[in-house]
């Protein structure tokens, strides 16, 4: 599945993505797959500092949201304020809320309705789509 056509603030050529990203998160990110679970190192990461988008650098996510769902992929019960949008998923036969990066629209995962208070919400990421910059 191809990403929406909607005009970002960080914008590439698909060729250009493809250079810029490794082929794994290229097909994550650009082509809405998913990263096999457990399979990311950063997922047991514990130091405080941020998440940021794979493809461009923008944070996602603080280090202190982030919780373990024992699902197999980084959990965090919030995102920074502006740092991701969402749109509904409708692949596989069923309907899911995507989380994608507002400032380049790759793909990182989706959010559903069973994380911890205060939020209630568990954002799903895949690892590779995400760096982690230590405070």
């Amino acid at each position: 599945m191809a990403l929406a056509e909607k005009t970002y603030p960080f914008t590439l050529s698909d060729a250009e993505w493809r250079q810029r990203l490794t082929p794994e998160q290229y097909q994550v990110m650009r082509r809405h797959g998913t990263e096999r679970p457990g399979s990311c190192a950063l997922l047991h990461e514990k130091r405080q500092g941020r998440f940021a988008c794979a493809g461009c650098g923008q944070a996602l996510f603080a280090s202190g949201g982030k919780f373990e769902s024992g699902t197999g992929w980084p959990s965090f019960g919030e995102p920074l304020e502006g740092a991701v949008e969402t749109s509904t998923d409708r692949s596989y036969g069923m309907v899911r809320t995507e989380v994608h990066c507002a400032n380049c629209g790759s793909h990182l995962g989706h959010v559903f309705p069973d994380g911890p208070p205060p939020s209630g919400l568990r954002y799903c990421i895949n690892g590779v789509a995400m760096d982690f910059e230590p405070a």
